[in-house]
């Protein structure tokens, strides 16, 4: 089901839902029916929130007091959506480095089935930033479900295990799952857990919670209601942490260096309509960083030593930053037709406009195909600006095919000239080559020297199609940034954000000395990327030996002046490194998994992605019911124990629950070259008919035909020549089909007037 289909499915439900009596008491009053106005944005959930799944309307009543209901002929196709009323939410939140690690604790009840009946309840979990889904617990009186991560290889395998999915991403921000066959009247107790990036902007980390609830979630009648929201902040820093921003009264509980803990909790007439927002920065000047260390736990397969090394810009106002030399790379491509080239041409000339007058830039139109600018690199001049957009309204027509070598090698020898700039490339697609490990293999070579006179380049996947491994790849090897678009909306801000935060460099080569001389060490990523004004530095990586108690750090400033920072190594106690930095270090490995064609690094990805929690392209999340009572908590702490470890006992698994149900894969794929050399729109996915579409499909086009061939005299005349018994079977049939579609119409009409 995609966006459009469940806000139609939403609305169907709402009106389902004046079905339900709540008596005559003045204190059970309805919940208040939301406008119908926008509906398309109010009722895509902007909070966590579950669904009654309606597919035979006949079922919806009160379950407290049921009430005489008029049969409802037919079904919901597809199924209405009601939204449960929502008794309960709490949530915690750990604010460690750059991450959020999010859980919300909710209590929803089947308000709008009979007590006799039950359906299928649908969860929707909307996410922050860059959301990555870590979990769910779900009680209901017949039992609980717990998502579980397994081996790809063990899915397939396994017997029991239930091959159709009941979990997808609404949106790339919206996971939703699916529990069957909940009673009418029964509560559902709901835990979910993800991760999500915390924003920097202008100095501050920023925070954004989906926090915001419709009215009709709201249950009838006085029933307490309470809203709870825990915050804890952990910086990983000695200095003090300064709360900004705030959209909630937040009681402060504690105030450490570095730390900092609040507290909202409110009885709430209505549930909040707002989202949660909360801003801090660490209270700088100039730019400081610091390492952190940390020993595994003992169930890490690897055993190395953990460390983290970061920096941060510091909050100095109009900060120097290098001038720049940029060329865009911009995929013209057949698949990139409408919106998505829209989008690009936008956020495009608004980069643009944002150069410095002594910056120089050229922009690089290709497809199968390479179209130039300009023949050399052009000053940001307003002139050159205006006629560079005049260029881009000319030559950017979708059409064609994809060829990303030709161009991004053309790019690298027109920035390989010496300059006292520095060289950036950004490079935006939205499908995937044959080539790409080649073309991978061959940047490298490019760039191995390194050094201020190396071009950055920075990549921007658009769509499901294109292989964002490799994109993440080639940004790694080019020391520059990567980020991705999976919807329209998004293309041009998030294309914007990309340009700003990878051009805005003040401090380039920056390097650590003494890591070296360690026994072993890996980072993550391997080659270290540049400080910008606009985001910190985290480098983290396994390391052992004996690390020394200082190190210094070195780098170019945009006054081409040498820069040293001494930092001295501390423990870190208050945040966890495994945990904020497991996500990005599996989606490097992964990266390098596919560039090396390596099964040993699949194995490691798969072992730590089982071990923290974390999907990955070579784990499934499958969803395991299991019998209340001690038994099935006996289960659950053997699977959490064998999580730890990175390992399973399905056969166990499946002999102590009910059932395994497969949800959907949460990665994102390795891009797929057939769909973008058909030119396929980025990212939307071509639903086959299935068996019964395809015969009603046949059905009406047959009968199209046979009609077209048919005037009324030549029907009237084959009529008058039928036999008796012909003639009332004709009848019959005619009359059925009438019938029918009287039906049909009824049924609509009083949908609609409901």
């Amino acid at each position: 089901m995609d966006a459009q289909d469940f806000t139609k499915s939403v609305e169907m439900g709402l009106k389902l839902s004046k079905r339900i009596s709540y008596g005559r008491c003045p204190s059970m009053k309805a919940p208040k029916p939301p406008s119908m106005e926008s509906y398309a944005e109010s009722f895509i959930p902007v909070a966590p929130m579950v669904y009654a799944v309606i597919s035979d309307p006949s079922i919806v009543d009160n379950p407290d007091i049921p009430s005489y209901q008029p049969y409802v002929h037919g079904r919901c196709s597809p199924p209405a959506l009601i939204p449960l009323h929502m008794h309960g939410i709490q949530v915690e939140v750990d604010c460690h480095l750059d991450t959020a690690f999010v859980t919300v604790s909710g209590t929803w009840r089947v308000h709008c089935v009979s007590g006799s009946k039950s359906s299928d309840c649908c969860i929707a979990v909307p996410m922050g930033e860059q959301g990555s889904i870590l979990g769910f617990e779900v009680e209901v009186m017949r039992g609980s479900y717990h998502s579980q991560l397994i081996m790809v290889e063990d899915a397939v395998e396994t017997e029991g295990l239930t091959k159709t999915e009941v979990g997808c991403l609404l949106k790339p921000s919206i996971y939703t799952l699916k529990i069957p066959k909940v009673d009418g009247g029964c509560k559902l107790s709901v835990k979910a857990r993800w991760s999500q990036k915390l924003l920097f902007y202008d100095g501050q980390f920023c925070l954004h919670l989906p926090f915001s609830f419709p009215p009709y979630v709201t249950p009838a009648g006085k029933i307490s209601k309470r809203e709870k929201i825990w915050l804890n902040v952990s910086c990983g820093t000695e200095t003090e942490v300064i709360c900004r921003t705030t959209s909630h009264p937040l009681k402060e509980l504690r105030r450490q260096a570095g730390k900092l803990d609040f507290l909202y909790e409110a009885e709430a007439y209505t549930w909040s309509h707002s989202d949660f927002k909360f801003s801090y920065s660490v209270s700088k000047g100039d730019i400081f960083g610091g390492l952190l260390l940390q020993s595994p736990s003992l169930h890490d397969f690897d055993q190395r030593e953990m460390f983290c090394f970061y920096l941060f810009p510091g909050n100095i106002k109009n900060r120097e930053i290098f001038r720049k030399r940029v060329v865009f790379l911009v995929d013209i491509s057949g698949s990139m037709r409408g919106a998505p080239i829209e989008n690009v041409k936008k956020a495009l000339v608004d980069s643009l406009t944002k150069l410095n007058p002594l910056d120089s830039f050229n922009i690089l139109a290709f497809n199968e195909e390479a179209n130039l600018f300009s023949s050399s690199m052009k000053l940001a001049t307003q002139e050159a600006i205006q006629s560079a957009t005049q260029w881009i309204d000319l030559k950017f027509i979708a059409e064609g095919s994809t060829n990303i070598f030709r161009p991004l090698n053309q790019a690298i020898e027109m920035l390989s000239k010496e300059s006292d700039s520095m060289s950036f490339i950004f490079l935006i697609t939205d499908g995937a080559v044959e080539n790409e490990r080649v073309i991978c293999n061959v940047v490298r070579g490019h760039l191995a020297e390194g050094g201020l006179l190396c071009p950055r380049i920075s990549t921007f996947g658009i769509g499901s199609y294109c292989n964002h491994y490799f994109l993440q790849t080639l940004a790694q090897i080019g020391r520059g940034h990567y980020d991705a678009a999976y919807d329209i909306d998004s293309i041009a801000p998030r294309l914007q954000s990309l340009y700003e935060i990878s051009s805005s460099v003040i401090l380039a080569n920056v390097d650590v000395e003494c890591l070296e001389h360690l026994n072993s060490i890996t980072l993550y990523p391997s080659r270290i990327e540049d400080l910008s004004c606009g985001s910190p530095l985290f480098i983290s990586g396994r390391y052992s030996g004996a690390f020394p108690e200082s190190v210094k750090v070195s780098g170019t400033l945009a006054d081409m002046s040498n820069f040293v920072l001494c930092l001295k190594t501390q423990k870190a106690k208050d945040v966890s490194l495994d945990r904020v930095f497991k996500r990005r270090q599996i989606d490097i490995l992964t990266g390098q998994a596919w560039w090396l064609e390596s099964k040993q690094l699949e194995e490691e990805v798969a072992k730590m992605s089982i071990q923290a929690g974390v999907p990955s392209e070579y784990t499934r999340s499958v969803l395991v019911q299991t019998d209340s009572g001690k038994q099935a908590s006996n289960s659950i702490f053997t699977q959490e124990k064998q999580a730890a470890q990175g390992k399973f006992d399905l056969r166990n698994m499946a002999g102590s629950c009910k059932k395994m149900m497969l949800l959907s894969g949460l990665g994102v794929g390795f891009g797929d070259p057939t769909k973008t050399a058909e030119n396929m729109p980025a990212g939307i996915v071509v639903r086959t008919p299935d068996a019964t579409e395809r015969l009603v499909n046949a059905a009406s086009k047959c009968c199209h035909r046979v009609v077209d061939r048919c005037c009324c005299l030549c029907f009237i005349n084959v009529l008058s020549n039928l036999n008796d018994q012909c003639a009332i079977v004709a009848s019959q049939l005619c009359a059925a089909l009438a019938c029918s579609e009287c039906i049909k119409c009824c049924f609509d009409l009083y949908f609609s007037c409901s």
